[in-house]
């Protein structure tokens, strides 16, 4: 793009529509690194073991999974405005679920308010990520989602320090040392205090979101309407589906967030390997959440230069060195390893999805969109599936070798291989990019 061709990110005309809609990505950010964490503490309290425990985030992401398809067909139909409503309202009703859940101490009631949170949230995002991205010219839609997106880890920052300073250092079963021993009528005690303390920040959360309902309900915001519909539904997915970048743009994010979601709970088991406690860990999340906005601000800064494949690729090929230090490098350096995993994951989510959806029409974006946001639900099985792993020598994080590694150490195999295949999608789309210039 030449200087007299540069166009800015975002236009004059949109700012406030932007910020208003920008504000939606650090809520949801805030969700998912508030809910991290409870995987642990949820296997502390309720005595789970590791892929028991991960049944958090088959309910968190399961709700995105089923969810994202008819809040795309509704939105189609209808106004942003109204979807970004529904989802506030479902967020809010999730969130105050964890009220009666602890009342009754079910861990399936606890996941039941994740998976209808989720619901909100799926809303939220299937209708804010292709909004950004129609809010200025084509070329910079990448970036300005980019820029978006840079606001999402803010609201994860604040989430992490919920977690740990209102969660994480007041549960009492995580200063036991074998909790699982106690009397029961002693462990009845701690179980019902650390189930109301894992509560207390989500009903919290609930308040606020209606507090934002209200707030986005009385402002002015374009009733952008998916008018004119030109295609079928069953045209748009025949189109959809004949889409190689797009097919394989969804394949990659299921393994992105599939990779994230393994690399920020499971930090928790890893640091437990080399006797951390979960509220030190927790701090180590953190710089990892700092790394992820620095990450996500040079990543959105180096797309004026870079083809978005070839800095996708790149990002990919450094976590994939990152993760084999992880697997290979045990103790503390391990540690520093899986941190920096994340700095390099930072700008895979909203390029893959511009990637994805470029060139498209704005309804055909819309239900292309969907499949972008269900794709989420790599977030659910992932994790589940490095749970098991971790769990072939016990119910403990180090009870076997594989490799000459603890399970909990092999187990970020996983991870490692998503990023092989997303910078195979990176090289993919630079190379088809390259194609088309020449």
């Amino acid at each position: 793009m030449t200087q007299q061709e540069k166009v800015p990110v975002v236009s004059k005309k949109v700012v406030i529509p932007f910020i208003l809609i920008t504000s939606l990505f650090g809520l949801w950010g805030f969700a998912n690194a508030v809910t991290d964490p409870m995987v642990q503490a949820f296997k502390k309290v309720l005595e789970l073991s590791n892929s028991q425990a991960a049944w958090v985030q088959m309910a968190f992401y399961g709700g995105y999974f089923c969810m994202a398809l008819p809040a795309a067909l509704f939105v189609r139909k209808y106004s942003y405005k109204v979807g970004v409503l529904i989802g506030l309202v479902l967020y809010a009703v999730g969130a105050l679920l964890f009220y009666p859940a602890a009342i009754t101490e079910q861990f399936w009631f606890f996941c039941l308010g994740l998976y209808v949170l989720t619901f909100g949230l799926a809303f939220l995002e299937t209708t804010a990520n292709p909004y950004i991205l129609a809010m200025g010219d084509p070329r910079t839609a990448t970036q300005r989602l980019n820029l978006a997106q840079a606001f999402n880890p803010v609201g994860s920052i604040l989430g992490l320090l919920v977690a740990q300073q209102f969660v994480l250092q007041k549960l009492q079963s995580d200063d036991i040392a074998n909790y699982s021993a106690l009397e029961e009528a002693k462990k009845v005690l701690i179980r019902t205090s650390d189930l109301m303390v894992i509560r207390d920040p989500y009903v919290i959360l609930g308040l606020v979101i209606l507090a934002v309902l209200v707030l986005v309900s009385i402002s002015k915001m374009p009733q952008k309407k998916g008018d004119g519909i030109t295609d079928s539904l069953g045209e748009t997915f025949a189109k959809l589906k004949a889409n190689s970048t797009y097919t394989l743009g969804v394949s990659s994010q299921v393994l992105y967030v599939g990779a994230q979601i393994m690399c920020w709970t499971y930090i928790y088991q890893y640091a437990e390997a080399i006797g951390m406690s979960s509220d030190t860990a927790a701090n180590y999340q953190f710089i990892a959440f700092i790394l992820f906005f620095f990450g996500r601000a040079l990543g959105t800064y180096l797309l004026q230069f870079f083809p978005s494949g070839k800095l996708l690729m790149l990002y990919a090929l450094f976590a994939i060195f990152a993760t084999i230090g992880v697997i290979f490098i045990e103790g503390i350096f391990g540690l520093y390893c899986l941190v920096a995993i994340t700095l390099f994951m930072s700008i895979m989510f909203p390029t893959i999805y511009g990637i994805a959806l470029e060139g498209m029409s704005e309804e055909e974006s819309k239900i292309g969109a969907a499949g972008l946001v269900m794709a989420i639900v790599g977030g659910a099985l992932m994790p589940k599936l490095q749970g098991m792993l971790i769990d072939l020598g016990g119910f403990g994080v180090n009870d076997i070798k594989i490799l000459g590694v603890s399970e909990v150490n092999f187990s970020f195999m996983l991870p490692m291989l998503c990023f092989v295949f997303i910078a195979f999608y990176g090289f993919r789309v630079n190379k088809k990019a390259l194609v088309i210039i020449k």
